[in-house]
């Protein structure tokens, strides 16, 4: 798959994810093969108030490339400022966030409130492109709520902007995450522009990734939710649309042994304390759906060190 200059080996993505998509878990992610992987949402009034934790959510790794940064705000003077500085951190693309259904981002007009504003959100896409040499992308959703759909018109301006990509997520900003993803407005946004459209939303195997590319003809896919405690579901789905054979799921014991790979790269950047309280989640989720997991989490969420969280994983049997 082909976005601007850049080439990418496959079409599977890792989707960004507020809270989650952090370099241990890009690196943790990698092996498995996602063709592109995206930074947590980075805001543009955070860095340009040089708050730490915001730079921080710059850095790309030379070991997890490619891997695009996004970036929110509603400021197109800002959002340039921010593209340009991720470029220079090790960015090898832009994604700009016009989909974050979030109360605390919608209401500051960041996100998909943009999508209420498509003028404003196409000078934006047109200022982050003029200030940095790499494709920009865009990720947005069906529309606001059921009675304002405009994806496809959206579509249309981000490409006559400048975007070179779109990600199209098929639900509403009022849906959030219940209900069902859309696929024919997905169809619609394949349909009305001319770049890449990658799909969004609902993809949690092989057979669901099939499904998305056969009813949308989109370009590529991209994983969220699914991946968290699951980086197996790039391999996983990348054999099942080469080959249509589905894969064994993990053994316990990988299981384990990437659980707490990804606990090490945790305590790496960030820390002993701070990569032991965000690991809880991200151990909970790696051993989701055993025998006892309500009280395997909860004894995950009493963890308070590192030494702590490691000497239960060992214990956890079938």
């Amino acid at each position: 798959m082909k976005i601007g200059d850049f080439d990418l080996k496959g079409n599977i993505m890792l989707a960004p994810m507020a809270g989650v998509t952090d370099k241990a878990f890009r690196l943790t992610a990698k092996p498995f093969g996602p063709a592109l992987m995206y930074t947590e949402m980075v805001s543009g009034k955070g860095l340009l108030y040089k708050n730490k934790k915001t730079g921080d959510l710059l850095e790309v790794l030379d070991e997890e490339k490619p891997t695009a940064v996004q970036i929110f705000g509603h400021e197109p003077e800002v959002m340039a400022k921010i593209a340009a500085e991720s470029l220079s951190r090790g960015a090898d693309m832009i994604d700009i966030n016009m989909g974050c259904p979030a109360p605390k981002i919608v209401n500051n007009g960041d996100g998909c409130a943009l999508m209420k504003d498509p003028a404003l959100a196409g000078e934006i896409i047109k200022s982050v492109k003029n200030a940095v040499e790499c494709p920009v992308t865009v990720k947005f959703r069906a529309g606001w709520d059921a009675e304002s759909i405009n994806a496809a018109e959206f579509a249309k301006i981000a490409e006559a902007s400048g975007a070179d990509a779109l990600t199209v997520h098929g639900r509403t900003r009022m849906q959030f995450y219940s209900g069902s993803a859309d696929l024919g407005i997905i169809k619609q946004v394949k349909d009305a522009v001319a770049i890449p459209v990658i799909g969004n939303g609902d993809i949690h195997d092989g057979k669901s990734a099939a499904r998305m590319l056969d009813l949308t003809g989109c370009d590529g896919i991209m994983i969220g939710r699914a991946a968290q405690g699951n980086p197996w579901i790039f391999a996983e789905v990348s054999e099942y649309l080469k080959s249509g054979t589905l894969l064994p799921p993990p053994s316990l014991a990988e299981r384990k042994k990437v659980a707490l790979d990804h606990l090490k790269l945790l305590i790496k950047f960030k820390g002993e304390r701070r990569g032991t309280l965000e690991g809880r989640k991200h151990m909970s989720w790696y051993f989701k759906g055993l025998p006892g997991g309500a009280e395997l989490r909860a004894e995950i969420n009493r963890c308070c060190s590192s030494a702590d969280m490691k000497e239960l994983i060992s214990q956890i049997t079938d």
